[in-house]
């Protein structure tokens, strides 16, 4: 079950601290993932590092579960880290921009005339989703193929299929097509392979030993499959690697994530002019970058997701804090297990999630009943119930059930939804990753 309304409404990015600690409450950060762990509420990998130095790693759940084998995570198993590749994709197109063999005017149309808009869309504009290029993977016919492999030529043709949904700078929109059509480009100019490329442009050069361009998950290689939680953990899909491309076809370990960041922020593999280009956010999207900010710190990253698979990289230039935390089973959202991990470590009050319930009878929950609106936000929210659980229901999407962990206080664990009522007042306080929004029954 996924609730679109708060992660339209309620998502909001994550925040720093204000002040760098030299010592952390470790202790406290395993305490928190020893209940992520015990709980069931994720599995995957974390790690924080300052100046290059790894200060803490942290590794919960199985990289592998089946009726035949359980194997636990390590700092050793690698995720497929989705999005966060179109960094690496990002950095070696600047790469061959300081090479002299692209700029950021270069038309689609000198690698690609038949794309839609060719001769209009430039690498800035694939760079920055501005370009209007449709997202492939929405394609209805899209989970029929995902896990079969595809050419660039076949890529090709599915993007060519729609007409671009905007003129190239007028907006932006977010979407894959940009970076896979990117990872070609990378190709035909280089004329050697997007893994090819990876290993000499980056990976060697700053020694991540263990990244690569992905292919069939093998488990013998320390590679995770991805799960989702239902009862236990059912494994998920595998896309095949060769359909994202430079959008994400990249495996990683949270430890070679913050190094990369690291040595990227360094200017080890790319010039300042061409750091700057790629921290420069318009509407909410850099070049191959989007903000990560917290409080008064400007942080910078990614975020990636295929299949069962979350990934998160941050870098904090006033800090020179790198973060990242690699999942291969959420039902805890990321944000939140990275909110509580950054607030111990900057020393910031934070209490760790108990994940305690208690039950209410079908009596008790009536005085919550009833549809609620916010002066902060248009749409109404309904409070209703099925025999002794409660629902939210935001207008126009799905239902999801809330969970009481306290007299008047429920949560939603998968999306990080915390709802208080104050019964007597008619209202309830709604928070979800730092943000909370006030509704009120309708009279």
């Amino acid at each position: 079950m996924k609730t679109k309304f708060f992660k339209t409404f309620l998502l909001t990015v994550l925040s720093f601290g204000t002040v760098f600690s030299q010592g952390f409450n470790k202790q406290k950060l395993d305490s928190l993932f020893d209940i992520l762990g015990e709980k069931n509420k994720i599995m995957g990998s974390l790690t924080i590092s300052k100046n290059g130095n790894v200060l803490y790693k942290r590794s919960v759940g199985y990289s592998v579960i089946s009726d035949k084998e359980k194997i636990p995570a390590t700092e050793k198993t690698k995720y497929r880290i989705g999005s966060v590749g179109k960094m690496f994709t990002a950095t070696m197109i600047f790469q061959l921009i300081e090479e002299g063999t692209l700029s950021l005017s270069t038309t689609l149309d000198r690698y690609f005339p038949k794309l839609p808009n060719a001769n209009n869309i430039t690498i800035g504009h694939l760079l920055n989703h501005r370009s209007g290029i449709h997202e492939f993977t929405d394609d209805t016919s899209y989970a029929t193929w995902m896990e079969k492999p595809k050419t660039q030529e076949e890529i090709l043709e599915l993007i060519s299929k729609h007409p671009v949904d905007f003129q190239p700078g007028e907006k932006s929109a977010y979407s894959n097509s940009n970076f896979a059509i990117l990872g070609y480009i990378l190709e035909n100019v280089t004329e050697r392979s997007y893994a090819k490329n990876l290993s000499e442009r980056i990976t060697s050069k700053i020694g991540l030993s263990n990244t690569y361009a992905g292919s069939a998950i093998n488990t013998n290689n320390n590679e995770s499959f991805s799960y989702r939680f239902s009862d236990t953990w059912e494994r998920e899909k595998e896309t095949d690697l060769s359909i994202p491309g430079g959008a994400g076809c990249i495996v990683s370990t949270p430890t070679d994530l913050t190094k990369f960041i690291e040595a990227l922020f360094s200017l080890k593999l790319v010039s300042k002019n061409s750091l700057t280009h790629m921290q420069t956010i318009t509407d909410r999207y850099g070049m191959g970058m989007r903000p990560a900010p917290f409080f008064t710190k400007k942080g910078y990253g990614h975020n990636g997701r295929i299949d069962g698979f979350r990934t998160n990289l941050a870098y904090f230039p006033e800090n020179s804090v790198a973060i990242s935390f690699c999942s291969n089973g959420e039902y805890y959202p990321v944000s939140e297990i990275l909110i509580g991990a950054l607030s111990i470590y900057f020393n910031r009050e934070y209490s760790i999630p108990t994940f305690k319930s208690i039950t209410l009878s079908t009596d008790e929950l009536d005085k919550y009943l009833g549809d609620y609106s916010s002066k902060q936000m248009p749409l109404k929210i309904t409070i209703t119930k099925e025999n002794t659980t409660l629902f939210a229901q935001a207008t126009g999407q799905g239902a999801f059930p809330l969970t009481p962990t306290e007299q008047d206080k429920f949560t939603f664990d998968e999306d990080g939804v915390k709802v208080e009522f104050t019964a007597d007042k008619n209202e309830f306080t709604i928070t979800q990753r730092g943000t909370s929004f006030l509704f009120t029954k309708d009279k």
